[in-house]
């Protein structure tokens, strides 16, 4: 079972509810003894959240089960219908919106068409998007816990971008999060695309209970980024900005990059520069099943890129290993399906590890979520992570008052 350590001080009471969720989410249904025995929690602290979170409909127990001597023991599990969020999208030609519920399970699906939107146009397109979602399913109000954004580009504290994303044009220093709470009256947290598809591996997918993991974000109409987990952690850096590994140099004096350095990663693995191998213009206008059939339709074009990206690509997941010791490297991102599984096809061998002899239980890469939902379903995984997951600053600080009481 994955072990996390909880603490017994009064004053963490929103730390440890985190602490028996996660517990609960990232092992599945447990009693409160067996969660006692892995979160170094008292059985009576363990009990009295665990009444606090049934109470506030987060947890429902199950059918008891008998055992050999004494009383029935009670399961307990996340109830999807606990809590809910909403997850947003913007690109270039597409605005989305999803509401999903504490297991991650999409309830409703929204999608307008855009074009390039800049802050003015966009911001009453997504608040419209929330509206018809909490239009289109019916739920208590005050379980929704917020929104949750991802956008391509660099951002600073609060939600600004600091850097305006290549593919939207005039973002730059727009505070995305305090307007768009100012739309929908909401609470809003606003992420970069990678970081966002690696919060929701964490919480639903192949990285689930992981506590380090490098997730590499594959831009479906853009280049290559990160998000990483160290220790059970969110690693952003000192500006909030880790992860933007597409600017590493891995060929001296190559190819020209945008920002200006000569040899980027971006430059050889982007999706954008397998379209330029297979001939495909304008791939983010295109429908996902229609940009497949494509690819696969050209054969060589595909072999090109290949042989292009995959040395580079085994020389980054080299330094990351070497770097972070991370437990996996996962492999995701929006763009299509085939490239991605290609690719990771491709990489194998990876570089000798720094410990050939050690025996592995997880894979050194996996494959992660792709296709075109991966940023939304991360977005909308935002809310949920910032009120469940365990972070050590909430004992220093008191939880941030949300809908959703005693969490």
């Amino acid at each position: 079972m994955k072990t996390i350590s909880g603490t017994n001080l009064e004053q963490a009471k929103s730390h440890n509810r985190r602490v028996v969720i996660e517990a609960i989410r990232t092992n599945g249904p447990m009693s409160r003894a067996a969660i006692a025995r892995i979160t170094a929690l008292t059985t009576q602290t363990v009990s009295n959240i665990v009444e606090e979170l049934a109470r506030s409909h987060l947890l429902i127990p199950m059918e008891a089960q008998r055992i050999a001597r004494g009383q029935p023991i009670i399961p307990y599990t996340i109830n999807p219908n606990g809590a809910y969020s909403i997850g947003l999208e913007l690109g270039r030609q597409r605005a989305a919106g999803v509401l999903t519920d504490l297991s991650g399970s999409v309830r409703a699906r929204i999608e307008r068409h855009v074009d390039k939107p800049g802050p003015t146009e966009a911001m009453p397109v997504l608040a419209d998007i929330v509206r018809d979602l909490l239009e289109a399913f019916s739920f208590d109000r005050d379980r929704l816990l917020g929104a949750g954004i991802a956008l391509p580009g660099r951002y600073a504290d609060g939600g600004v971008t600091s850097l305006s994303p290549l593919n939207l044009p005039g973002w730059q220093d727009f505070p995305v999060a305090r307007e768009l709470q100012r739309y929908i009256k909401v609470p809003v947290i606003v992420e970069n695309d990678a970081t966002a598809a690696a919060i929701g591996e964490r919480l639903y997918g192949v990285a689930r209970g992981l506590g380090s993991f490098v997730y590499l974000f594959l831009a479906g109409d853009g280049g290559i980024g990160a998000g990483m987990f160290l220790d059970g952690h969110l690693y952003k850096g000192s500006r909030a900005n880790a992860g933007e590994i597409g600017h590493i140099i891995v060929e001296p004096h190559g190819r020209l990059c945008s920002c200006g350095k000569r040899g980027c990663l971006d430059r050889y693995v982007s999706p954008s520069v397998a379209y330029e191998c297979l001939g495909i213009e304008n791939a983010q206008e295109l429908l996902p099943d229609d940009l497949d059939a494509m690819i696969a339709a050209n054969s060589r074009g595909l072999e090109v890129w290949l042989e292009q990206a995959v040395q580079p690509l085994r020389q980054t997941i080299d330094f990351l290993e070497l770097a972070f010791d991370p437990q996996t490297i996962v492999l995701g991102g929006s763009a299509p399906t085939t490239l991605m599984t290609q690719l990771a096809a491709r990489l194998e061998p990876l570089h000798i590890p720094v410990n050939p002899e050690e025996e592995r239980t997880i894979p050194r890469l996996m494959v992660g979520a792709t296709g075109k939902d991966t940023a939304i379903l991360g977005a909308a995984a935002l809310p949920i992570f910032s009120e469940t997951n365990p972070q050590f600053d909430v004992l220093q600080k008191p939880i941030i008052h949300r809908t959703v009481q005693q969490l």
